[in-house]
């Protein structure tokens, strides 16, 4: 009988084509490449109205992730969401089911649940006590004859799509007209998504940086490798191959997969007895601002989302694959996350100096370069998304 762990260990075709690309690649001293240069105005990160448009289209209309499930075990456990702009609550019903809606009553407005966390049985708002059950519904309004032939079953939370997937829980962050298809958005990174087996995973740590920069800037440090043997010299450059990557685009989302430079084993190595996960950092772009960073052992989970022109918050949680039980296991995971929050940083202050300088005006375009294929892939589903012709998919009717 086949067991779980070995199940995720089974290399896939798209697995097996990227390993033969970046052998080719290595031998050759080539690298993934798109025809052309592309010119991208610096008006895009800097244009207010641009910025509008962002957070009202990616920001409101496609789903983003909140937290981990883990963080909602049982029925009536809650977090309160508010960095996405509206303010939001998620719950797990007494079936089961993960819901989220906005944090504001349907009497006059006030939040219903001002805690980050916890549990409950329903939610009561603080100014009248008007009270909600677990699926939003109004089963409770004082004096209830004041309100004569107001309908409770038309005044309940105002419901936004929410998914448990991959171990995530995932919010649409606005209603939306029609259900949401979430088999379809995330069809082509399930199978790779899905073998990580996140759901049983547990939260190491998790962190929120204020950033002074786009959260484009902040996006585009985790879409390309060129940058590595130079911003990251003395941390990071050393545990890859320079710069030779192999970017799958799924339109919207990205697989880009930067390989280890043990990746050159697999040369002399039976095609199959071949893995993957050890030999690569996979850097999983889910449009508009998720990404999943699968290093060998364990999962960066981060979302970027903009609060102004010219800032952002960085939220990113370590996953591990259980909790750890030995002062050296400790010791190991104390030393991947220090040495995260170090890359990380340099990315970060690199993107904080190019934000000010955005003011001298000495750029009207930023290239994006032929194996800078992952700033490219991005920018084009922005921009279609923009132009209204990338939307979620909804269910058929």
């Amino acid at each position: 009988m086949t067991t779980m762990t070995e199940e995720r260990e089974i290399i896939t075709e798209e697995e097996r084509g990227i390993i033969t690309e970046i052998l080719e690649h290595a031998e050759k001293g080539t690298t993934h490449m798109l025809p052309e240069v592309m010119s991208n105005p610096v008006s895009k990160y800097t244009d207010p109205a641009q910025l509008d448009a962002e957070v009202q289209t990616l920001f409101r209309n496609f789903p983003i992730v909140v937290a981990h499930c883990s963080e909602l075990p049982e029925p009536g456990d809650f977090v309160t969401v508010d960095h996405l702009g509206p303010p939001i609550l998620v719950t797990r019903n007494h079936d089961g089911q993960v819901r989220a809606f906005y944090n504001v009553c349907r009497h006059r407005g006030a939040r219903v649940e001002s805690k980050p966390c916890g549990k409950a049985r329903t939610f009561s708002c603080p100014y009248h006590s008007w009270t909600y059950d677990l699926n939003g519904k109004l089963r409770g309004i004082p004096q209830q004859e004041g309100f004569a032939g107001v309908d409770k079953s038309k005044h309940g939370l105002v419901e936004l799509p929410a998914e448990e997937r991959f171990g995530m829980i995932w919010v649409v962050p606005s209603p939306q007209e029609q259900a949401v298809d979430f088999d379809a958005w995330f069809a082509p990174m399930q199978t790779q998504l899905d073998s990580l087996g996140l759901d049983t995973h547990v939260i190491y740590k998790k962190w929120t940086l204020d950033r002074n920069m786009s959260w484009r800037l902040a996006l585009e440090g985790f879409q390309e490798s060129y940058h590595f043997c130079h911003a990251h010299r003395d941390t990071a450059c050393a545990g890859y191959l320079d710069n030779q990557s192999v970017h799958l685009d799924f339109g919207p989302h990205v697989r880009h997969a930067v390989p280890l430079p043990k990746v050159q084993e697999l040369r002399d190595a039976d095609p199959a007895d071949w893995t993957y996960r050890p030999y690569f950092m996979t850097q999983n772009y889910l449009f508009p601002a998720n990404f999943f960073q699968v290093m060998t052992d364990h999962v960066y989970i981060h979302t970027i989302i903009p609060t102004g022109p010219g800032t952002c918050i960085f939220n990113c949680m370590l996953m591990i694959p259980e909790a750890p039980a030995t002062e050296k296991a400790e010791r190991y995971w104390a030393k991947n996350y220090s040495l995260i929050r170090t890359v990380f940083e340099e990315d970060f202050v690199i993107g904080e100096d190019i934000q000010k300088n955005f003011a001298t005006g000495a750029n009207e375009n930023f290239l994006f370069g032929t194996f800078e294929c992952g700033l490219q892939f991005g920018q084009q589903a922005i921009d279609a998304a923009l132009r209204g012709e990338l939307k979620v998919p909804v269910k058929a009717a």
